[in-house]
């Protein structure tokens, strides 16, 4: 039984409001260092791998409280024009035009990020993709842990950079997991049902503003790489080998330019000197 069949809900709703009129797709596919292409599963797979190497994920205008929004326009300045990056709506919803301007299909939908602890919300942005005949879950802007698109279909298994995945169908849900050493973990769980614009507005209000937001009180930046993954998190930054080796370093104001830019992440004089300004008084709220 496919995704649809599971979830009989309308790929597209005329009042979501995801307007990609301001989309430059040639400019995009620039940034992520890609060719045109046609749908395909395959392409599907490089284009996710792409971007996920090209734009880092980080926090930094979230932490500094002078982010632009998630409307399209502001998103292709920061993360195309700029060469910035950002979280998971700006992500989702800049990979999510690209995808629909090359003539994938598109659903736009949400996940309850850590479902089985207390704080786990509903604050994540994924999509699914109908390709080939199988539908995939599409998740550029979860971090630190997803390269490629994952085939809705219960049980299956992808190696992400190196680490094990799967999905696995519960409840009702879509349960995406990855594999430890104590088992496997779940990261998030979805419904698969669409989105609108306006609820990623909502979900961005709480992610950007509320003091109990993992992303509001310090900095966020996470870049995954076959084999490794890099989580700048604090004041500490964490390298995981696909291996099991783990090296943790604690970043003082005066290695922090050095080591954003060892990210991909570009700021500009002023961005720098707020953020360690910032980066001198924040304290560590939340692991991720």
């Amino acid at each position: 039984m496919t995704f649809t069949e599971l979830n009989p809900f309308p790929v597209t709703d005329p009042v979501a409001g995801f307007d990609t009129t301001a989309f430059d797709l040639d400019a995009y596919l620039r940034r992520i260092d890609h060719p045109r292409v046609e749908p395909s599963a395959a392409a599907l797979r490089s284009l996710h791998s792409a971007h996920v190497r090209a734009i880092p994920f980080e926090n930094i205008d979230v932490a500094l409280g002078r982010h632009r929004g998630i409307e399209l326009p502001a998103i292709m300045d920061k993360l195309v024009r700029r060469n910035r990056g950002g979280y998971c709506f700006e992500h989702g919803l800049l990979f999510a035009a690209a995808l629909e301007k090359l003539g994938f299909t598109v659903r736009r939908s949400f996940a309850r990020v850590r479902p089985n602890h207390e704080r786990g919300s509903y604050t994540h942005m994924l999509a699914v993709v109908p390709v080939d005949g199988t539908d995939h879950l599409v998740d550029v802007g979860f971090g630190a842990w997803v390269m490629q698109p994952t085939p809705l279909i219960d049980g299956a298994e992808v190696d992400q950079a190196g680490w094990r995945h799967r999905i696995r169908r519960d409840n009702g849900h879509w349960v995406f997991e990855k594999h430890t050493d104590d088992g496997w973990e779940a990261l998030h769980a979805t419904l698969g049902l669409p989105a609108r614009q306006v609820d990623y507005e909502v979900f961005h209000h709480y992610t950007s503003t509320h003091p109990r937001s993992p992303f509001t009180g310090q900095l966020v930046v996470m870049r995954l790489t076959d084999g490794v993954v890099r989580k700048f998190v604090g004041h500490r930054l964490i390298t995981e080998h696909a291996d099991g080796r783990v090296e943790t370093a604690e970043i003082t104001t005066d290695q922090l330019a050095g080591t954003l830019r060892a990210l991909d992440v570009e700021l500009t004089p002023a961005e720098l000197s707020a953020l360690q300004e910032f980066y001198e008084s924040a304290e560590d709220t939340e692991a991720l």
